[in-house]
């Protein structure tokens, strides 16, 4: 990154800390030198590499998405009504028993008409990975419900989005 005063900084991390490396001129086009700020930027890496005792490791995968809460989703039978959608069919669920019965219950049905879940309430792995055993094979991920219940004006999980059928001459 060449930066005003043409000073390319360089770092590395290495090991969760931050290692500068010597500061190299690549062009100099005249102005202000930004090597004070570099320096500060270096002591203060160096400060905390000399505090700092224990690195948090950085979540990774479903875990970094956790936990989900739908503020406005919650569990309770969903009121019938149509919802337009050109898209593949999908169902929305959360961690809780009700969504777990009705897994179960169109598990197959589910399967047939490839449909994917989005969980929309489910705090940790663990009740992620009971409610993918409530529905072997189906996939289940982790996502926030609230922009799909403003536009559809969904209230309540289990719920499942399918495409309109083709209206018939």
């Amino acid at each position: 990154m060449i930066l005003q005063g043409g000073i390319l900084a360089g770092m590395v991390l290495v090991s969760g800390c931050v290692v500068a490396s010597p500061l190299i001129v690549v062009e100099d086009r005249g102005g202000a030198s930004a090597l004070p700020y570099y320096e500060a930027v270096q002591s203060v890496g160096q400060a905390q590499k000399r505090t700092r005792t224990r690195i948090e490791p950085i979540p990774r995968g479903e875990a970094a998405m956790l936990p989900v809460r739908s503020k406005l989703l919650t569990p309770g039978e969903p009121a019938q009504h149509a919802i337009e959608a050109d898209t593949q069919p999908f169902f929305l669920v959360g961690d809780d028993k009700l969504s777990c019965v009705w897994l179960q219950h169109w598990h197959g049905r589910l399967r047939e008409i490839d449909a994917v879940g989005l969980v929309v309430n489910v705090e940790t792995l663990a009740a992620l990975d009971r409610l993918r055993q409530c529905a072997p094979g189906l996939i289940l991920s982790p996502v926030s419900g609230d922009d799909l219940a403003r536009r559809w004006g969904l209230r309540h999980t289990p719920v499942l989005i399918m495409p309109a059928r083709s209206k018939r001459n």
